[in-house]
Protein backbone atom coordinates (compact mmCIF):
# COMPACT_ATOMS: atom_id res chain seq x y z
CA UNK A 1 0.00 0.00 0.00
CA UNK A 2 0.85 3.59 -0.59
CA UNK A 3 1.70 6.40 1.69
CA UNK A 4 1.97 10.08 0.52
CA UNK A 5 4.00 12.08 2.53
CA UNK A 6 2.95 15.78 2.37
CA UNK A 7 5.66 17.99 3.62
CA UNK A 8 3.93 21.42 4.62
CA UNK A 9 7.08 23.79 6.02
CA UNK A 10 7.95 26.85 3.49
CA UNK A 11 11.80 26.19 5.34
CA UNK A 12 14.23 23.56 4.04
CA UNK A 13 14.91 21.81 5.98
CA UNK A 14 12.83 21.87 8.61
CA UNK A 15 11.93 19.77 12.06
CA UNK A 16 8.79 19.16 10.35
CA UNK A 17 9.99 17.86 7.50
CA UNK A 18 13.06 15.80 9.44
CA UNK A 19 10.06 14.38 11.06
CA UNK A 20 8.30 12.86 8.08
CA UNK A 21 11.67 11.63 6.98
CA UNK A 22 12.29 9.65 10.08
CA UNK A 23 8.55 8.44 9.60
CA UNK A 24 9.15 7.17 6.48
CA UNK A 25 12.26 5.43 6.95
CA UNK A 26 10.48 3.69 9.57
CA UNK A 27 7.30 2.70 7.31
CA UNK A 28 9.50 1.80 4.03
CA UNK A 29 11.16 -0.80 7.02
CA UNK A 30 7.59 -2.14 7.54
CA UNK A 31 7.11 -2.74 3.86
CA UNK A 32 5.26 0.19 2.53
CA UNK A 33 6.10 2.26 -0.36
CA UNK A 34 6.23 6.27 0.57
CA UNK A 35 6.62 9.11 -1.17
CA UNK A 36 7.30 12.79 -0.59
CA UNK A 37 5.79 16.01 -1.85
CA UNK A 38 7.41 18.83 -0.74
CA UNK A 39 4.20 21.33 -1.02
CA UNK A 40 7.06 24.28 -1.20
CA UNK A 41 8.53 22.80 -4.54
CA UNK A 42 4.86 23.54 -6.22
CA UNK A 43 4.91 26.73 -8.06
CA UNK A 44 3.60 29.58 -5.96
CA UNK A 45 1.04 31.55 -8.13
CA UNK A 46 -0.31 28.43 -9.19
CA UNK A 47 -1.09 27.75 -5.52
CA UNK A 48 -2.12 31.23 -4.46
CA UNK A 49 -4.49 31.84 -7.56
CA UNK A 50 -5.69 28.09 -7.55
CA UNK A 51 -4.97 27.56 -11.06
CA UNK A 52 -6.52 24.52 -11.28
CA UNK A 53 -5.73 23.54 -14.63
CA UNK A 54 -1.66 24.18 -13.46
CA UNK A 55 -0.25 20.73 -14.80
CA UNK A 56 2.07 20.82 -11.90
CA UNK A 57 -0.71 21.39 -9.06
CA UNK A 58 -2.64 18.38 -11.58
CA UNK A 59 0.20 15.93 -10.67
CA UNK A 60 0.01 16.92 -7.36
CA UNK A 61 -3.59 15.82 -7.14
CA UNK A 62 -2.90 12.79 -8.65
CA UNK A 63 -0.17 11.75 -6.25
CA UNK A 64 -2.69 12.66 -3.19
CA UNK A 65 -5.49 10.45 -5.19
CA UNK A 66 -3.54 7.65 -5.66
CA UNK A 67 -2.35 7.31 -2.19
CA UNK A 68 -3.83 4.68 0.24
CA UNK A 69 -2.67 6.97 3.20
CA UNK A 70 -1.58 10.32 3.31
CA UNK A 71 1.11 11.96 6.50
CA UNK A 72 0.93 15.63 6.76
CA UNK A 73 3.83 17.54 8.35
CA UNK A 74 3.79 21.01 9.23
CA UNK A 75 5.03 23.19 11.06
CA UNK A 76 2.75 25.88 13.74
CA UNK A 77 3.18 28.96 13.29
CA UNK A 78 0.78 31.84 15.63
CA UNK A 79 -1.75 28.82 16.41
CA UNK A 80 -2.46 27.37 12.93
CA UNK A 81 -0.66 24.79 10.45
CA UNK A 82 1.27 26.88 7.76
CA UNK A 83 -0.10 28.70 4.91
CA UNK A 84 1.37 26.80 2.59
CA UNK A 85 -0.38 24.09 3.61
CA UNK A 86 -3.58 25.47 3.30
CA UNK A 87 -2.95 27.04 0.05
CA UNK A 88 -2.07 23.23 -1.02
CA UNK A 89 -5.27 21.88 0.45
CA UNK A 90 -7.59 24.58 -0.65
CA UNK A 91 -6.61 23.02 -4.23
CA UNK A 92 -7.86 19.46 -3.27
CA UNK A 93 -11.00 18.64 -4.67
CA UNK A 94 -13.68 18.49 -2.01
CA UNK A 95 -13.76 14.83 -1.16
CA UNK A 96 -9.65 14.41 -1.98
CA UNK A 97 -9.30 12.36 1.05
CA UNK A 98 -12.06 10.49 0.15
CA UNK A 99 -11.28 6.68 1.41
CA UNK A 100 -7.56 7.27 3.26
CA UNK A 101 -6.19 7.23 6.73
CA UNK A 102 -4.51 10.66 7.45
CA UNK A 103 -1.59 10.71 10.71
CA UNK A 104 -0.67 14.55 11.00
CA UNK A 105 2.61 15.70 12.07
CA UNK A 106 3.05 19.06 13.34
CA UNK A 107 6.68 20.83 14.94
CA UNK A 108 6.26 24.05 16.62
CA UNK A 109 7.96 26.72 19.11
CA UNK A 110 6.02 25.77 22.41
CA UNK A 111 3.33 23.57 23.87
CA UNK A 112 1.19 26.16 23.91
CA UNK A 113 0.18 25.22 19.99
CA UNK A 114 -0.04 21.64 20.34
CA UNK A 115 -3.96 21.71 20.02
CA UNK A 116 -3.49 23.54 16.30
CA UNK A 117 -3.73 20.21 14.80
CA UNK A 118 -6.69 19.37 16.71
CA UNK A 119 -9.03 22.58 15.88
CA UNK A 120 -7.29 24.09 13.18
CA UNK A 121 -5.77 20.87 10.92
CA UNK A 122 -8.43 18.18 11.83
CA UNK A 123 -11.69 19.95 10.66
CA UNK A 124 -10.14 20.36 7.29
CA UNK A 125 -8.88 17.11 6.77
CA UNK A 126 -12.53 15.46 7.80
CA UNK A 127 -14.04 18.20 5.53
CA UNK A 128 -11.87 16.30 2.62
CA UNK A 129 -13.24 13.33 3.37
CA UNK A 130 -10.77 11.43 5.36
CA UNK A 131 -11.81 7.75 6.00
CA UNK A 132 -10.19 8.07 9.52
CA UNK A 133 -7.67 11.04 11.12
CA UNK A 134 -5.19 9.27 13.31
CA UNK A 135 -4.19 10.93 16.69
CA UNK A 136 -2.36 14.01 16.01
CA UNK A 137 2.01 14.05 17.29
CA UNK A 138 2.98 17.15 17.70
CA UNK A 139 6.76 18.30 18.69
CA UNK A 140 8.28 21.20 20.04
CA UNK A 141 11.64 22.79 18.70
CA UNK A 142 13.31 21.11 21.58
CA UNK A 143 12.36 18.17 20.78
CA UNK A 144 13.33 17.52 17.65
CA UNK A 145 16.84 18.39 17.55
CA UNK A 146 19.24 18.50 14.14
CA UNK A 147 22.77 18.77 14.53
CA UNK A 148 25.25 17.90 11.17
CA UNK A 149 27.51 16.00 13.65
CA UNK A 150 24.90 13.53 15.40
CA UNK A 151 21.93 13.58 13.12
CA UNK A 152 18.20 13.94 14.12
CA UNK A 153 17.61 13.54 17.98
CA UNK A 154 14.23 12.85 18.72
CA UNK A 155 13.04 13.27 22.77
CA UNK A 156 11.79 9.99 23.76
CA UNK A 157 8.47 10.47 24.52
CA UNK A 158 8.10 12.23 21.37
CA UNK A 159 9.65 9.05 19.81
CA UNK A 160 7.03 6.72 21.91
CA UNK A 161 3.97 8.47 20.40
CA UNK A 162 5.55 8.41 16.98
CA UNK A 163 6.33 5.06 17.17
CA UNK A 164 2.66 4.50 18.26
CA UNK A 165 1.28 6.76 15.33
CA UNK A 166 3.25 4.81 12.52
CA UNK A 167 2.57 1.51 13.99
CA UNK A 168 -0.91 2.31 14.02
CA UNK A 169 -1.07 3.35 10.49
CA UNK A 170 0.80 -0.14 9.19
CA UNK A 171 -1.66 -1.85 10.74
CA UNK A 172 -4.56 0.20 10.04
CA UNK A 173 -3.14 -0.45 6.43
CA UNK A 174 -2.87 -4.13 6.81
CA UNK A 175 -6.27 -4.61 7.69
CA UNK A 176 -7.57 -2.85 5.60
CA UNK A 177 -5.69 -4.40 2.66
CA UNK A 178 -6.77 -8.12 4.28
CA UNK A 179 -11.04 -6.62 4.09
CA UNK A 180 -10.54 -5.00 0.79
CA UNK A 181 -13.59 -6.78 -1.30
CA UNK A 182 -12.16 -9.09 -3.94
CA UNK A 183 -13.05 -9.03 -7.54
CA UNK A 184 -16.70 -10.56 -8.07
CA UNK A 185 -18.35 -11.82 -11.56
CA UNK A 186 -21.54 -9.60 -12.11
CA UNK A 187 -24.62 -11.43 -11.71
CA UNK A 188 -27.06 -10.46 -14.01
CA UNK A 189 -31.03 -9.12 -12.57
CA UNK A 190 -32.33 -11.76 -14.44
CA UNK A 191 -30.39 -14.34 -12.59
CA UNK A 192 -31.44 -12.85 -9.26
CA UNK A 193 -33.98 -15.21 -7.09
CA UNK A 194 -36.26 -13.60 -4.26
CA UNK A 195 -38.48 -15.26 -1.73
CA UNK A 196 -40.88 -13.60 -0.17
Amino acid sequence: MSILLIAGSPSAPSRSSRLLQYTSDQLVLRGHRTDILQVRDLPAQALLHAQFGNAELKAAQAQVAVADAVIIATPVYKAAYSGLLKAFLDVLPQDGLAGKLVLPLATGGSQSHMLALDYALRPVLSSLSARHVLPSIYATDAQVVWSDDAGLAIDPAILQRLQAGIDNLSASLLALQEVAPSSFEPVHFSQVRCSV
